[in-house]
């Protein structure tokens, strides 16, 4: 009789494999992680450090200290009127008019504040003789002058929000259909005010603001060191300072207070916003106004930069670049979902993405091709994500 026991096939397939075997990768962990990277907080930071590790072999100067100072002047106006855009879309919504706010305060605030005018330049504009005049501006050589040109600048952009906040919340305009009529209405009048002209000679306090380092002092050294200094203190700048700062007091404010969580609400469901007693209307229309704010800002820092109070700042693809670092650093459009942090890193993917483009020598249409079909891409990429996150908590 015989008493041996069956053979598992199994059993001597483990004993004959070697025990050193590397087990074999799990595809679901493999999509998990990769489902953890899509969902980071900081997803868009490694997509633009992956995106600098490709290009820097091919772009020689990418990483050279004066692009790198290159690429974080250009960064701090935009984030300034990004953070404000931020919250805009947070409720659902769209804020088209910051760019016409950009122009129309930098107008006003450089017309209050410049030392000299030019007669044969500004002598037809509406402004010569109320704002400004061939011996400056109207605050000029007065005591806190700057601060009260600033404070005039954000008093006037708020007001813009205000108009836009009240159609958009009272009336229930479309936020789309009354940020293009106050894009186009204020864009004209800040030409207007100026018949098109630039208002230069700007005070020396006014453009620090715009391009001055927090550091300037080069100790005697040769003027090779000097260069090399200066290189390095520009990192930390007076721009940066500015546009930081408001960064953490928005972060702040969106994720930190009652407000933050109220505009979050509004944009998941107004609606049922508005039965929890929300107060809805008074949120939207401070959303606006701040957004407005965050564009004077950004008028201060390019205005300063450029040494000029400029009516046409703020068109062409200017629009473009504010919502598609927003949107790229993964704010959603259908609102509900905002960070400032992601619109830092947006920000910064965008810049370097206009930076790489401009060392490859394209033309302008060629780089606003490849924006429009990377901000498509960043709208794809927010869809799929909102999906997985659904699929996650489901």
């Amino acid at each position: 009789m015989n008493t041996m026991p069956a053979r598992d096939p199994a059993a001597e397939v483990a004993v004959s494999r070697p025990s050193d075997e590397p087990p074999r990768p799990n595809p679901r962990k493999l999509v998990g992680r990769l489902a953890d990277l899509v969902l980071s907080d900081y997803f868009v930071l490694y997509m633009s450090l992956a995106y600098v590790a490709v290009l820097a072999p091919f772009l020689p100067t990418l990483l050279l200290p004066a692009n790198i100072v290159n690429v974080m002047s250009n960064m701090w106006p935009l984030l300034a009127v990004a953070v404000g855009q931020t919250f805009v879309l947070a409720i659902a919504g769209i804020d088209l008019s910051q760019g016409s706010v950009v122009a129309m305060t930098s107008v006003i605030g450089a017309a209050l504040i410049a030392t000299v005018a030019n007669p044969v330049v500004l002598s037809n504009a509406p402004i010569w003789g109320v704002l400004i005049a061939e011996d400056g501006g109207l605050l000029n050589g007065m005591t806190g002058s700057l601060l009260a040109a600033i404070l005039v600048m954000i008093m006037v952009a708020m007001l813009i929000g205000l108009l836009n906040g009240a159609a958009v919340a009272m009336l229930n305009m479309p936020a789309f259909m009354v940020t293009l009529v106050s894009m186009i209405t204020f864009s004209a009048l800040a030409i207007y005010l100026t018949q098109s002209e630039n208002i230069a000679r700007l005070p020396a306090e006014y453009v620090r603001l715009g391009k001055g380092d927090i550091v300037s002092v080069y100790f005697g050294a040769k003027e090779e060191s000097q260069i090399a200094r200066r290189t390095i203190y520009s990192f930390i700048s007076y721009p940066m300072v500015i546009a930081v700062s408001l960064a953490i007091a928005m972060h702040l404010l969106l994720n930190r207070t009652v407000f933050g969580r109220y505009v979050l609400a509004i944009g998941i469901n107004r609606k049922a916003a508005e039965i929890s007693g929300v107060p809805v209307r008074r949120i939207i229309v401070t959303v606006y106004m701040l957004s407005a704010a965050c564009a004077a800002i950004g008028a201060l820092l390019y205005s300063a930069r450029l040494e000029a109070g400029r009516p046409t700042l703020g068109e062409g693809t200017f629009l473009l670049d504010v919502i598609g670092a927003v949107v790229i650093g993964g704010t959603s459009l259908f609102g509900g979902k905002a960070k400032i942090l992601w619109t830092f890193f947006g920000v910064l993917f965008f810049v370097l993405l206009s930076n790489t483009l401009n060392l490859m020598n394209l033309s302008s249409f060629q780089v606003d091709m490849v924006k429009g079909a990377v901000i498509l891409g960043a709208a794809l990429l927010d869809v799929f994500r909102t999906r997985l996150m659904r699929e996650r908590s489901g």
